[in-house]
């Protein structure tokens, strides 16, 4: 698989950086080990990586040090996906943009609150062109379909993790929401099957994250998660979903993120 691999673009649309530098928040008394900038290059080396999207997760709160370091070490490529509180000034906001932080999470699935939702997802998008990204199942999901669907730009988190949410997201996709093939091994249903429905919707919807490192997920990321993808949809929709979807969702010049591996 190495070997393949290498021969493989992508840009990672969905991982963590777990610095120890940096404040942890317990959640049900759950701490992450450390997974540094330095061991996700390690991982991804077999892989001709483009850039990536460092996701903000529930045990990091709405500390913005440890993604302001990441970014500063991930390099050109990289853009921040972050949590913040209804509350966050546009200064701020304008500032994270600055240090390229390219849009807002809800983590719906570890607690997260979806009271102020609309008003700020309709601030950020304003102030600085972010979208939302939402992790939530399929039951949540549902409840606030219709808040998604008056949203400007919106994301769901690895295919909205159950089968019972796949009709759902097939309503979103064709009305303009993308979806992140990401964290397979969390999954109630097979990813090929969501691959193939939304592609057809819509072949700019998808985009491929790692989740790495797959942070209580029943089965970490695999390399051959991303063979899956091409073995799927084929070559030519494949690198959409591995690569090019994501350069226009985050707004990244291609030019601007050559391979970060050899």
């Amino acid at each position: 698989m190495a070997g393949a691999a290498a021969r493989i673009d992508l840009f990672d649309a969905h991982l963590h950086v777990i610095d120890p530098r940096f404040p942890l928040v317990a959640g049900s008394g759950f701490l992450p080990a450390p997974f540094t900038c330095g061991q996700y290059r390690a991982r991804t080396a077999p892989f001709a990586l483009r850039g990536g999207a460092v996701v903000s997760a529930s045990f990091q709160g709405v500390d913005q040090e440890y993604l302001r370091a990441a970014l500063a070490e991930l390099g050109p490529g990289f853009v921040g996906v972050t949590q913040l509180s209804g509350s966050v000034s546009d200064e701020t906001v304008l500032a994270l943009d600055r240090a390229g932080v390219r849009a807002l999470r809800f983590n719906l699935r570890r607690g997260g609150s979806t009271d102020c939702l609309a008003g700020l997802a309709r601030r950020v998008h304003a102030l600085a062109g972010w979208h939302v990204e939402i992790y939530a199942d399929a039951a949540e999901l549902t409840r606030i379909a219709g808040v998604i669907a008056n949203l400007p730009a919106v994301v769901i988190d690895h295919l909205g993790l159950e089968a019972a949410a796949l009709p759902l997201l097939r309503e979103l996709v064709c009305a303009g929401v993308r979806v992140k093939a990401s964290g397979f091994g969390r999954l109630d249903y097979d990813p090929r099957i969501a691959l193939e429905t939304l592609a057809a919707c819509d072949p700019q919807a998808l985009v491929f994250g790692t989740d790495l490192p797959s942070t209580r997920a029943p089965r970490p990321f695999q390399d051959e998660d991303v063979s899956l993808v091409l073995d799927t949809l084929g070559a030519e929709l494949g690198a959409r979903v591995l690569w090019e979807n994501a350069l226009a969702l985050y707004r990244i010049a291609p030019a601007r993120s050559p391979p970060a591996h050899a």
